[in-house]
């Protein structure tokens, strides 16, 4: 047998299948794509069907050569690079770079990067799948005439480097919409009456909440109203009329889509969508774990079905048993159901082996990496655990013709909650309730009006804003991330603490492509256009033709901006900085490389000079204000603003807090065993101090 060739997108996962495969394979990395459409031209013909011109991408000629020269010494070539449209796009690039014919049966696909998963893999190659090249194609052709068509208007009318997108216009206006909601927002009064109640049998008190009168639910709009309500219940007795007690079974939560666990990521561990997915990229393609070599530790992080293997099941449900006990394994494995329209092409996100708990291979993870695989471990176990067992109690008090009720509920069988918990609405409402009788007359302590105000809806996070795309259909499992990390990229959008809210920029740029370009922002017609893609996919739909019947419209819409659309200016912000070389205040612009400060003079005066943070710390050498600085490679330390005079500098945050020993200066520090912790900055000490706060 000759040599076999297998090409796969990345290092990481080239290094993992090669400890799979014999001596007889050779495992090269492509990088990503191969090919692409030229970033200094549009390289669409939109005279002759849209035909896309490719290249190869600047930097990728070497490696070429080097694969080209592997392919020539081969008998066989494999293309394993992932399993969606994106890799079967890149395996398509490759195959016409390699020369290889399209009858040849050289693809092969794994849901996840185990010896079992390869190896059947390997002896069940395919031909390349057209139409999900032609799927991933017709994206990047709508992407591409998007961008480039409208894009260049966008700078003539407001400003160079702006850019528009096909997706993220409609995520912006989702941003922008909202935040219009808000501000727009006319709160309306409203009061609840909480009653604190004492029963005969317990010497602890409940609260009782007012809900209805004569059996009609009760809205109370003033303090008037409600001040003459607890008159009314002041003046008569509370008296137990009815208890309801009954057993609920809550059952877990399916295993991770790529959505779900961004939003989860982003809620338990305050992950964004960019980190969880680079994070599980790497769980993905393979880590090295002691004892076991490199291993792929989930599956496939790209997904939108909660569809789970017969062997996965299996191998939980014995691992279960085995480590619960067989009350916690259900009599039959769950079957989750997907959501419509989804691609159902892999598995919900799970773990490869299931033996393989996050505590074992804690120690040869990152923390990042640990946390976000305990999660995923976790939640997919429990989702193949039996239900937990809840006894609820609800209690209804009468006062007169006034109708208030209680609620709680214990847990008799914690089944999935045992290792993952969530809590529904309806738990978060239930109160602890004493041994109560239907016919007690209860004891009362206090009656209490609140006054509310209705709420505006609440901003988008990075885990709502994701769920609300998954919802109306927009986008895919790989597009979530990149749509967000775009917006905040160009300084579309911002977050403040844990939402996202638009710029000044990023609402002149929507309003803009909301007013002329309104099949683009539209929610309905890119849904439409994404459904036409899976039919693409689907080998149902032409891609041309979904191409044209987005574009059309769109080029009419081009011409009148281009005639109707004023110039807009946007004021530049003014800083407190003065200059320094004619005493003007500094104005912050957005260049390539970030913001900056201009003087705003120019061209008169052409002083610029770089945004700087300081710490309320000053420098141990000198006394100056400390600053944080990025080096060229983008990594952040921390010098003195004295530089050059003082050469203070230091990788780790200085604070003002002195050492114990040689009142040397402690900076921050982190380990995965300790935490974050103190260290003195003297090398010759190295003193540390730990801490119970994890806020050091």
């Amino acid at each position: 047998m000759g040599q076999k060739l297998v090409i796969v997108e990345s290092p990481a996962k080239a290094k993992t299948i090669s400890k799979y495969l014999g001596k007889d394979f050779i495992v090269e990395a492509s990088m990503g794509h191969i090919r692409d459409l030229p970033k200094s031209q549009l390289g669409v013909d939109k005279e002759n069907n849209y035909t896309p011109k490719y290249i190869t991408i600047r930097g990728k000629g070497e490696l070429l050569e080097k694969l080209r020269k592997a392919a020539k010494k081969s008998d066989k070539i494999y293309l394993a690079t992932d399993p969606d449209r994106e890799g079967e796009a890149i395996s398509w690039h490759l195959s016409k770079i390699l020369n290889i014919s399209d009858s040849e049966k050289c693809r092969i696909e794994f849901n996840e990067i185990t010896k079992n998963a390869v190896k059947t893999a390997i002896k069940n190659p395919r031909t390349l799948n057209i139409n999900l090249v032609d799927a991933q194609q017709a994206r990047r052709v709508l992407d591409r005439l998007v961008g480039y068509e409208i894009s260049p208007i966008l700078w003539r009318k407001i400003r160079w480097g702006l850019s528009a997108g096909r997706v993220q216009s409609v995520a912006l206006k989702m941003v922008c919409d909202r935040e219009n909601e808000i501000n727009t927002f006319s709160p309306k009064e409203y009061w609840s009456i909480d009653s604190k109640l004492l029963s005969p049998n317990s010497k602890k008190t409940f609260i009782v909440k007012l809900f209805s009168k004569d059996n009609k639910k009760i809205e109370i709009h003033n303090e008037s109203e409600s001040n003459k309500i607890i008159e009314e219940l002041n003046s008569q007795n509370f008296v137990v009329d009815k208890i309801k007690k009954s057993q609920k079974n809550k059952n877990p939560l399916p295993p991770f889509t790529t959505s779900t666990l961004q939003q989860d990521a982003y809620k338990k561990l305050n992950f964004s969508t960019k980190r969880t997915m680079s994070i599980a990229q790497q769980l993905y393609e393979g880590i090295d774990i002691k004892s076991h070599g490199t291993l792929g530790l989930i599956t496939y992080m790209r997904t939108d079905s909660v569809r789970v293997s017969e062997e996965a099941q299996k191998s939980a449900g014995e691992f279960i048993e085995n480590n619960f006990g067989s009350e916690y394994k259900p009599e039959n494995p769950r079957i989750f159901k997907s959501k419509k329209n989804i691609q159902d092409a892999h598995e919900a996100i799970r773990p490869s082996y299931i033996d393989l708990t996050p505590e074992k291979v804690k120690d040869s993870l990152k923390d990042e990496q640990y946390k976000l695989y305990s999660l995923i471990w976790k939640r997919f176990i429990a989702s193949q655990m039996s239900s937990s067992i809840l006894n609820t109690i609800t209690v209804e008090v009468i006062n007169g013709n006034y109708q208030l009720r209680a609620s709680g509920s214990t847990v008799k069988f914690d089944g999935f909650m045992k290792i993952y918990e969530y809590s529904t609405d309806e738990e978060e409402e239930s109160t602890y309730l004493p041994d109560l009788y239907e016919g007690d007359t209860l004891t009362k302590k206090s009656i209490e009006g609140k006054q509310h105000f209705t709420q505006p809806p609440a901003k988008y996070s990075e885990a709502t804003l994701v769920k609300t795309l998954e919802e109306y259909g927009i986008g895919r499992p790989s597009t979530y991330s990149p749509i967000i990390s775009t917006l905040l990229d160009r300084k579309y959008i911002e977050r403040d603490k844990k939402t996202l809210i638009p710029t000044e920029l990023g609402i002149i740029v929507n309003n803009v492509v909301s007013d002329y370009f309104k099949e683009i922002v539209d929610v309905e017609f890119t849904v439409d256009i994404e459904e036409k893609l899976d039919r693409v996919e689907e080998g149902k739909d032409n891609w041309n033709k979904v191409v044209d019947e987005f574009f059309k419209p769109i080029k009419e819409s081009i011409e009148i901006a281009e005639k109707e659309l004023s110039k807009i200016t946007i004021e530049d912000k003014i800083s407190e900085e003065k200059c320094d070389k004619c005493g003007r205040n500094m104005v912050i612009k957005h260049g390539r490389f970030g913001d900056f400060l201009a003087c705003p003079g120019y061209p008169e005066c052409k002083n610029t000079k770089p945004i700087v943070e300081k710490l309320d710390v000053k420098c141990p050498k000198c006394g100056e204000n400390i600053l944080i600085k990025k080096s060229k490679k983008g990594k952040k330390f921390f010098g003195c603003s004295g530089y050059p005079n003082c050469d203070y500098v230091s990788w780790f945050e200085p604070t003002n807090e002195k050492c114990d020993l040689c009142e040397g200066l402690m900076v921050k520090r982190y380990s995965k065993s300790k935490g974050n912790f103190l260290e003195c900055s003297n090398p010759e000490c190295k003193n540390k101090k730990y801490s119970d706060d994890k806020q050091i």
